[in-house]
């Protein structure tokens, strides 16, 4: 601390850390003396700092007797908020604690769509709870209230495509997705050989109306001209599986859910005909947060399991 903060402290009528120090040390040591070598600086420095401190709070505060400095009865009445203002200023300049996993029982809240649901839950469930089995996660939809409950705490994550948070929002690529095409694995006219452009048209489609890629494809069958038969809409991928391998639909999905939902329900997955710009998933969080050690894990451990490319940035 320079002499203009000593001054700008003194007009404002407060104390400097160095004085407040000083007062604590002498009320310790008794000593001047003493007081001056765990501050690190001579004996006059610190006698000058003394007369300082005794004018600004208009008291002795400490008496050279033979057994030493002692206070004065308003030396004795300030020592305790003192030390209360040191050890809160040691608090605040003190580094943020660790996040501890194990101990913790902090519920995060993550924005998500319903196929993260299927493909990406799971898997950060089963890792929290090894780590953390106190602590509680809550999946939350992706819409247009995400950026303010990011803002405020309210969420602490926000996974997928989510193009319009921009201004004051990191994000970091976790993994690419393009585009497939589910069939039921029996499907009568569509062979293992694969699914082309003729095939894609000439069947029925089911249509999923939500989620923020829909767009994507929807924009790239009108640059194609190509119209699908819609003979079923969905909000979402619940019931997609069961649908699929019980009639001869065509889902056209990204990847990881495409694959995910035929792994585990024993259907054919075949890359889109359509050409279909790819786009990346991604983690996405706002800078209030980008320091808050529960933040930093919760995102580090979504590093660790997902990303396939590092990419962060404001």
């Amino acid at each position: 601390m320079n002499a203009d903060d000593d001054n700008l402290d003194a007009s404002a009528g407060l104390l400097s850390l160095k004085l407040l120090r000083l007062f604590d040390l002498i009320y310790t040591t008794q000593s001047v003396t003493r007081a001056a070598e765990q501050l690190g600086q001579s004996q006059p420095t610190v006698s000058n700092w003394l007369g300082r401190l005794r004018k600004q709070l208009g008291d002795e505060l400490f008496v050279r007797t033979a057994a030493g400095m002692q206070p004065t009865p308003r030396a004795e009445e300030l020592i305790v908020p003192a030390r209360e203002a040191l050890a809160a200023l040691r608090r605040v300049a003190a580094p943020s604690e660790a996040f501890d996993p194990s101990s913790s029982t902090r519920r995060f809240r993550i924005c998500m769509t319903d196929a993260s649901h299927i493909t990406l839950l799971p898997q950060l469930l089963a890792h929290v709870r090894a780590v953390g089995p106190g602590i509680r996660l809550e999946a939350a939809r992706i819409d247009g209230q995400t950026g303010q409950a990011l803002q405020t705490g309210q969420a602490d994550l926000a996974i997928g495509l989510v193009p319009w948070l921009e201004s004051g929002f990191y994000q970091q690529v976790l993994f690419p997705q393009d585009w497939v095409c589910l069939v039921n694995a029996r499907h009568p006219r569509i062979t293992a050989k694969g699914m082309g452009l003729r095939d894609f048209k000439a069947e029925a489609h089911i249509g999923i109306v939500g989620g923020t890629g829909v767009q994507l494809l929807e924009a790239a069958l009108l640059r194609q001209r190509v119209k699908r038969r819609i003979l079923l809409e969905l909000p979402g991928f619940l019931g997609l599986a069961a649908i699929v391998s019980t009639t001869d639909l065509v889902a056209t999905v990204p990847r990881q859910i495409g694959e995910t939902l035929a792994r585990t329900n024993g259907l054919a997955v075949f890359d889109c005909p359509v050409p279909v710009p790819p786009f990346t998933v991604k983690q996405h969080w706002h800078t209030r947060y980008n320091q808050e050690p529960a933040n930093r894990w919760l995102r580090g451990l979504c590093e660790r399991l997902f990303a396939k490319k590092l990419n962060a940035r404001k």
